[in-house]
């Protein structure tokens, strides 16, 4: 996953819209007699956080582009207009369409056997996950993998969350103790919150059904589609057929696994047994 560039010239402020957000932060700072750490201030990060995305090297999370909006006088929203075309291009290109209809969708239902989705995933669990590809943005990863979590807390219409994980993604230990259970806490926040719904397939039932991640997203209008993870990318299926097999495959899934209010005692039983 990289940022992607149209330009030789690493300084031209046109070479991609990273380049482009980062010049423009630049010029109106200094317009306004702005230092770095000012503005850091206002946006809650540091000096090297603001001196890397004004030059184009890192992706600004959506509160840097709100900050922006707030401090510098007639932006009139710019800079947030600007962030959702920032933060496409720290996707691949074959990851992006997804990301688009995943912003759309109204349900989104997820199953994975061994690790947490990244929609659900707490910044130091993704950070884990993605350092092992040895990434060299690792920063512009976890900030885009984290930014699309907004579609669970939106104001406008929040997106409601279904997930099936075998219990094996529970307790496939992801970086320290420490991280696991601050993990697994959030999980059980998404399980008890009531338009989400969190399903585990305990141990004992042998999940031989489905063994690769994948989803299904719903929309107010539209027909569902299907989104399967692998390596070393994804696709997404449209094809009627296709999006019906996965329903059911879901269904089975969720028929499987226990029901959503025991979930988040199981969920306290394996932190307390694996994490403690």
């Amino acid at each position: 996953m990289t940022i992607e560039t149209v330009s030789d010239d690493a300084s031209d402020p046109s070479a991609s819209p990273l380049k482009h957000f980062g010049n423009e932060v630049k010029l109106e700072r200094e317009r306004l007699g702005l230092s770095r750490a000012d503005l850091g201030k206002e946006a809650h990060c540091g000096y090297s956080l603001v001196a890397k995305i004004e030059s184009g090297d890192r992706v600004p999370p959506l509160s840097f582009a709100e900050a922006c909006d707030r401090v510098f006088p007639h932006s009139n929203g710019r800079f947030v207009r600007l962030w959702p075309l920032v933060i496409r291009y720290a996707y691949p290109p074959w990851f992006r369409p997804y990301v688009e209809l995943e912003q759309k969708a109204t349900l989104v239902r997820m199953f994975n056997p061994k690790l947490l989705p990244g929609i659900v995933q707490t910044r130091d669990y993704a950070e884990a996950v993605l350092r092992t590809a040895r990434p060299t943005n690792l920063e512009d990863l976890v900030t885009a993998r984290i930014e699309r979590q907004r579609i669970l807390s939106r104001d406008d219409n929040p997106a409601r969350l279904w997930l099936v994980l075998n219990e094996a993604a529970l307790r496939n230990p992801v970086g320290e103790s420490q991280l696991m259970r601050a993990q697994l806490d959030h999980l059980r926040e998404l399980a008890e919150t009531p338009r989400h719904r969190v399903q585990i397939v305990p141990e004992r039932k042998v999940n031989n059904l489905v063994v690769s991640p994948f989803g299904l997203l719903s929309f107010n209008e539209g027909a569902d589609v299907v989104h399967v993870d692998g390596f070393p990318r994804g696709y997404v299926l449209a094809e009627p057929d296709d999006v019906a097999e996965a329903q059911e495959a879901y269904d089975l899934l969720v028929a499987m696994a226990a029901p959503p209010d025991e979930t988040a005692e199981l969920i306290q039983s394996i932190a307390k047994d694996c994490y403690s």
